[in-house]
């Protein structure tokens, strides 16, 4: 592409071939306005995950497993929020309901910031704060220009609290569908054995009116598989219903995409077309087209076989998994 070229967001690169155009998305647009809140869990179960602390964390051998688990969902997740800083706190802490709110991440400070566990370790797993936190924080957010909320919770053990937490959620679905809130998601992901897997089922396939589903789940044998399961579940949530349309300058349908939305997109446009329109999620954005380059020009009058659709990439299994 030459140089004067501008590539308007959501777009990295997009380049000219002939009548074709490949497009790709910088990131999903579907998640332009996304706020993320990282909740974990902070229940005596999860003592020993995060290991001995003060002295004895020098003297014993046992590690904090957690820690960079959590800093790498944490860079992982700000990515996606809208201005990069992601809201967390640990759940289930001190009379078992208490949350102890660590403060607003960036992917920056999460490279070295220490998370040792909460001051005060839980007696029980208490979810119904969590949902409630989460609610008034995008309540706030949506003054500053939140469109959509993202919340993962991370627990190791049974909910003490599930029909409230049902309950409730029941009552956040009616806001939305009314308009009072934005859409939220709930990305719930279970750590070891102690999970109580038909529990989160009950929860997570709960189909709302006017809304559909508000939350996904996923379990984990180990610590150690935590982040990337919880990076799958958020891609999957996040666009798994997108869709988008590609228009030219006249407004005619270049190309319509069913389904989720691919990071490349390519599709064939008229010879004198000049620029394309992506609509998704409601959104419009509009991209000139970028001249041929000669070096493609080139390579196409050497090999002028159609170009093919890149495969996706094969997703790596993640052990511990289960539906």
């Amino acid at each position: 592409m030459a140089g004067h070229e501008v590539v308007v967001r959501p777009f990295s690169d997009v380049h000219r071939m002939g009548n074709k155009v490949v497009a790709t998305l910088l990131h999903d647009p579907t998640v332009e306005g996304l706020d993320v809140a990282l909740y974990m869990d902070g229940s005596a179960s999860m003592e020993d995950e995060y290991g001995p602390r003060g002295v004895l964390a020098k003297l014993a051998p046992v590690k904090n497993l957690v820690e960079p688990q959590m800093r790498w969902m944490l860079e992982y997740l700000a990515s996606k929020d809208r201005d990069g800083q992601v809201r967390v706190a640990y759940w289930a802490t001190g009379d078992r309901s208490q949350l102890e709110e660590v403060g607003l991440l960036s992917a920056v400070q999460a490279k070295d910031f220490r998370f040792p566990g909460p001051r005060a370790y839980g007696k029980a797993t208490v979810m119904l704060p969590v949902l409630r936190d989460f609610v008034a924080h995008m309540k706030q957010q949506v003054a500053k220009g939140a469109r959509r909320g993202l919340a993962v919770i991370i627990t190791d053990s049974q909910l003490s609290d599930g029909d409230d937490v049902r309950a409730y959620a029941t009552q956040v679905a009616k806001e939305i569908a009314a308009g009072r809130l934005p859409r939220m998601s709930f990305v719930f992901v279970g750590v070891g054995d102690q999970v109580d897997e038909e529990q989160m089922e009950e929860i997570s396939h709960e189909t709302y009116p006017g809304v559909g589903h508000l939350w996904c789940h996923r379990i984990a044998d180990r610590m150690e598989e935590m982040a990337e399961l919880v990076a799958v579940l958020v891609d999957e949530t996040m666009t798994v219903a997108a869709g988008g349309t590609v228009y030219d300058e006249q407004g005619r349908t270049l190309k319509a995409y069913e389904g989720r939305l691919p990071a490349v997109l390519e599709f064939e446009v008229p010879a004198e077309c000049k620029a394309f329109t992506l609509e998704v999620a409601g959104q419009r954005f509009t991209q000139p087209i970028p001249e041929e380059h000669g070096d493609e020009e080139h390579h196409e009058a050497e090999a002028p076989e159609p170009a093919r659709a890149p495969e996706p990439a094969p997703r790596r299994k993640h052990g511990g998994h289960r539906h």
